[in-house]
C-alpha cells in the first residue's frame, strides 16, 4: 500500500499522513475492488473534487459498443470514474467488458439486475429472495466492481407516512421505490437493512465501497428537505458508523433537486449526521425546469454543493429526465461536471487548480493560443471555436481581432518600458 499511497498523495497534493488519517477516520475512502486492475482513487476531505459520469443500456436501446464508446469519451474528458447503469441487453457481458476496458473505478446497482433476472422467470422483482438479491450483489463484486450502490436506508420507519402526505414527485429513485415495492409486498423489512452485516461482509471481502444511496431523494425542488430525505439520512448514519467499525470503506450519495439556498444545510446536515463521511451528490439540480440543459443547471448546484463540501459529483447530460445519453452528451455532461468541481477545488484553495488557471491566464495574455488551447477543460471544442473564423491577426480572436485589449496592453507597456 506503501507506494500507491504514496502516488494518491501527489496527485492530490496532500501529505501520506494526511490520507492515512483520512482513511483511518473513513473521511476518506480508496476506491478499488481487489480484483479490478485500476489503481486506487481516494475521495472525500481535503482531495480533489472527483467525478462521476453514468452509462449503461436501456431495455430499448441496448448496444454494448455503444457503451463502451461511452465509457471512452467520459474517460478522456475527465470523468474519475464511471457506473454502468444497464438494464439491457446482455446485463453479465456488458458489465465484464466495461469492467475489463475502464481505467478507473467502476460502479453499479445490483439490484437493477435482480430484477431484470426475475423478469426472466416470469416473475416480478418483488417476489425476489434475500438470497437472490446478495447472490447478484456477490456476483458484481467478484467480477470486480468497485463501488454498489445499496438502498439500505430505505426502511418501514424512513417511509412511514409516505402514502398519506405525498410528495410533488414520489420516489424517483429506482431503487428506492423497488425496495419499497418489495417490503410493501413481502410485508419485511429491506433486506439490506435488515442483513446489513452480510452486506459488510461482502464488501470487506472484495476490498469494494459500499455507496448508501439515497432511495427517498427529493426529485423536485417542492420535495427538497423533507422528512422522507431527513430520515433516511438519519438510517445511513447509523450504517456508516456500522460499516467503519467493521473496517468496510463507505461513502453516502446525496440530493437529488435542491434549490440553491438549500445546499449548504444539506451538505452541512449530511456531514454532521453521517461524521464526515464523504457525500457523493447527483447535482444537484437547482431548478425543475431544466430538460435539455440539465447539464447546466447541476453543474450550478454542484459547484455550490462541491463548495460546501461535497466530495464527489455525479455528472447530469443534456439528456436528463428526457433520454438515454448520446455519446457526445456524455461528454458534455463530464465537462460540465469537470468545471463545477473545479470551480469547488478553486474556493476550496486546492493549489493545482489555481495553479492550472494561472497558467491558462499567462498564456492567454501572451496570445499564445497553442498553450491555451491545451490547458483548458475541453481542449477539442476551444479548438474547434478558435479555427472556425480566423481574425485577419494571427494572434488575436474574432471576438475582437484588432481591438484586442491584451494586445493593446502589452503594446502600450512595451513603449512604456523602451
Amino acid at each position: 500500500m506503501q507506494k500507491p499511497l504514496a502516488r494518491l498523495a501527489r496527485d492530490e497534493g496532500v501529505s501520506q499522513r494526511f490520507l492515512r488519517d483520512g482513511i483511518k477516520t473513513g473521511r476518506i475512502v480508496l476506491v478499488k475492488n481487489k480484483k479490478h486492475r485500476i489503481k486506487p482513487l481516494a475521495i472525500g476531505e481535503g482531495t480533489r473534487v472527483k467525478i462521476n459520469a453514468n452509462i449503461g443500456t436501456s431495455p430499448d436501446v441496448a448496444r454494448l459498443a455503444h457503451e463502451l464508446k461511452k465509457l471512452k469519451v467520459a474517460i478522456d474528458a475527465g470523468a474519475d470514474t464511471v457506473m454502468d447503469l444497464s438494464t439491457g441487453g446482455n446485463i453479465n457481458l456488458i458489465r465484464r467488458r466495461i469492467l475489463s476496458a475502464s481505467t478507473v473505478p467502476v460502479g453499479t446497482v445490483p439490484i437493477y439486475q435482480v430484477a431484470i433476472e426475475s423478469g426472466k422467470k416470469n416473475r416480478a422483482f418483488i417476489q425476489a429472495s434475500v438470497d437472490e438479491i446478495f447472490d447478484v450483489i456477490e456476483r458484481h463484486l467478484d467480477d470486480g466492481v468497485d463501488f454498489v450502490t445499496v438502498h439500505c436506508g430505505v426502511t418501514r420507519e424512513s417511509i412511514e407516512g409516505l402514502p398519506k402526505k405525498r410528495r410533488v414527485c414520489g420516489v424517483v429513485s429506482r431503487g428506492g421505490s423497488m425496495m419499497i415495492e418489495w417490503m410493501a409486498y413481502n410485508k419485511r423489512e429491506n433486506p439490506l437493512y435488515e442483513y446489513y452485516d452480510r452486506l459488510l461482509k461482502l464488501a470487506k471481502e472484495y476490498d469494494a465501497t459500499l455507496s448508501l444511496g439515497d432511495g427517498l431523494r427529493p426529485g423536485s425542488i417542492a420535495d427538497a428537505t423533507d422528512r422522507y430525505q431527513i430520515k433516511e439520512l438519519i438510517a445511513i448514519g447509523e450504517l456508516v458508523k456500522w460499516a467503519r467499525a467493521e473496517n468496510v470503506s463507505v461513502m453516502v450519495e446525496g440530493p437529488g433537486h435542491i434549490p440553491l439556498h438549500e445546499i449548504e444545510a444539506n451538505i452541512r446536515l449530511q456531514k454532521s449526521i453521517c461524521d464526515g463521511a464523504p457525500f457523493y451528490v447527483l447535482g444537484p439540480l437547482v431548478t425543475d425546469i431544466g430538460a435539455g440543459h440539465d447539464h447546466i443547471v447541476s453543474a450550478i448546484g454542484g459547484a455550490l454543493a462541491a463548495y460546501y463540501g461535497a466530495d464527489y459529483l455525479c455528472y447530469v447530460t443534456p439528456s436528463e429526465h428526457l433520454a438515454l445519453p448520446t455519446v457526445e452528451e456524455v461528454r458534455e455532461g463530464v465537462i460540465a461536471s469537470k468545471l463545477a468541481a473545479h470551480a469547488a477545488d478553486i474556493a476550496r484553495g486546492n493549489k493545482r487548480a489555481r495553479d492550472i488557471d494561472l497558467r491558462v491566464s499567462k498564456a492567454r495574455y501572451a496570445l499564445d493560443w497553442s498553450k491555451v488551447l491545451t490547458l483548458v477543460a475541453d481542449p477539442a471544442k476551444a479548438t474547434k471555436i478558435f479555427k472556425r473564423a480566423r481574425s485577419h491577426s494571427d494572434m488575436t480572436c474574432t471576438m475582437c481581432g484588432e481591438f484586442c485589449a491584451m494586445k493593446k496592453t502589452r503594446e502600450v507597456i512595451r513603449k512604456k518600458r523602451s
